[in-house]
């Protein structure tokens, strides 16, 4: 049984459906409340053959909170990259990310015509789904989030290194006061220096939120990589 909360959908507005998009939302946000803060900021961030999924993340105790009852996908020693993961409870994340896709596979849609994203902790969530879970997916769109510094992401990516890993798209706001744009700097040279193939945009005058342009390049990316066919 899912220990994922309710899943909110955008379905494609044309006759076929032919790709996916998952965007994982923040700490303690929902699907629901990440796909209207989404349409609010792009919107006409719908396709005519994607269909795009907000899941909500399990209802768990979160440390950074006093380990009070929250939205989150894994838990976190703290929120900063100096703390080690919690590499179990990304285990128990990991099966159901993998469910995910293996539920879209089964309606016909390979890993290859998926793309994976999602904002703040759904964007640390994405870099594990995509550079450790699956790397056959289409690519990865990330905005204000980090790796810890020594995340399993870095280490699976040194012990099985490819040429063949999904592009990445990073966006991050130089006045996020939350998650630092300097953190997000960081892990994107790490991967870079590990193989990944991206972009990095700075988004000025933003603090740890979405806003218009950061939505439009979300878009582009997406389009680039899964056309209609």
């Amino acid at each position: 049984m899912s220990r994922l909360g309710a899943l909110h959908l955008t379905k494609p507005t044309g006759p076929k459906h032919t790709a996916t998009v998952i965007f994982f939302h923040g700490s303690g946000d929902s699907g629901g409340n990440m796909k209207e803060w989404v349409q609010i900021m792009a919107k006409n961030f719908v396709f005519p053959h994607i269909k795009v999924m907000f899941p909500t993340a399990p209802l768990q105790p979160y440390s950074p909170n006093g380990g009070t009852m929250s939205n989150v996908w894994f838990d976190r020693a703290g929120i900063s990259p100096d703390v080690p993961e919690k590499i179990d409870s990304l285990s128990e994340i990991e099966v159901e990310v993998k469910n995910l896709i293996q539920n879209e596979k089964q309606l016909g849609i390979p890993s290859n015509r998926i793309v994976i994203g999602g904002f703040s902790m759904g964007g640390a969530l994405t870099l594990h789904a995509a550079y450790r879970w699956d790397r056959n997916i289409a690519g990865a769109f990330v905005i204000s989030s980090f790796l810890n510094k020594e995340s399993a992401v870095y280490r699976d990516l040194k012990a099985n290194p490819s040429t063949e890993l999904p592009p990445l798209l990073q966006c991050h706001g130089d006045s996020d006061d939350l998650v630092y744009m300097q953190w997000g700097e960081a892990t994107f040279k790490e991967l870079r220096a590990l193989g990944v193939q991206g972009q990095f945009h700075i988004l000025q005058r933003l603090g740890h939120q979405i806003n218009k342009r950061g939505m439009n390049l979300v878009k582009d990316f997406i389009e680039k990589l899964l056309p209609d066919v």
